[in-house]
């Protein structure tokens, strides 16, 4: 039983190798999969939508499509910043259980694509059962430290999600 759980992880650790965005928010260092990703986009006008959540941005006009905005920072509890000439959007398309939302999120500043090794990956920290950790995919452990490698699909709720897809309505 024991091998075939080492086989598993294996397997699973494979299934995260690839080719990941980083980003920073907040001096820490992130990551999303690449295939994620649709764009890269610098900061642009957002028109707030009222009662939504904090981290909910608004809505950008993106191409004559009209897409929600989540900042990250506040996602994830951060303390909120203003935006500087480095804070980017980045457009990523998530895949739920109501099907697929393109939506953009407010970051620190890009860094660069890395193809990260499955070696190189090792599974998220358990913080108990108090906190809820679905959302990372990963640590990367890579020179200069480690880069929280992100599941995109899970950093929203599908509840979240159908409150974004209503605000870009």
């Amino acid at each position: 039983m024991e091998k075939n759980q080492a086989i598993n992880m294996e397997e699973n650790l494979l299934e995260k190798e690839g080719k990941y965005l980083t980003f920073s928010l907040a001096q820490e260092e992130y990551g999303i999969g690449i295939l994620q990703v649709k764009e890269i986009i610098g900061m642009m006008p957002i028109t707030s939508v009222p009662r939504t959540p904090d981290f909910v941005k608004g809505v950008i006009n993106l191409r004559g499509k009209v897409i929600p905005v989540i900042d990250l920072r506040l996602r994830f509890s951060m303390e909120e910043i203003d935006y500087t000439e480095r804070t980017c959007i980045i457009v990523v398309e998530t895949i739920g259980s109501s099907g697929d939302t393109v939506m953009g999120i407010v970051v620190d500043s890009v860094s660069e694509v890395l193809n990260i090794k499955a070696e190189s990956i090792e599974p998220a920290p358990a913080f108990g059962t108090s906190l809820n950790t679905d959302y990372i995919l990963g640590m990367a452990k890579l020179e200069g430290g480690v880069k929280i490698l992100l599941e995109i699909d899970k950093v929203l709720s599908a509840q979240e999600i159908a409150v974004l897809e209503q605000a870009a309505c």
